[in-house]
């Protein structure tokens, strides 16, 4: 399991979430940590592992301003 931090990226993380869930084996398990400045956010993550075909495990508010969701590469 990977676990990759994203918030620096602000509302443009979703080309970098689909590059680094591309280099993940299939199967294999990571963690996305990003900041929820506006919760479209939340749904365009959801959006982008959906779209790819991969698997949305989890998906939650980590504290205040940030958000994590654990996905699973498509086998």
């Amino acid at each position: 399991m990977k676990r990759y931090d994203l918030r620096h990226l602000a509302n443009d993380f979703e080309k970098r979430l689909s590059e680094l869930c591309d280099e993940l084996s299939q199967g294999e398990v990571a963690i996305f940590l990003f900041e929820v400045r506006d919760f479209n956010n939340v749904q365009k993550a959801i959006d982008c592992v959906l779209n790819r075909g991969d698997e949305l495990l989890n998906s939650l508010r980590f504290n205040e301003v940030d958000w994590t969701i654990v996905v699973r590469r498509a086998k």
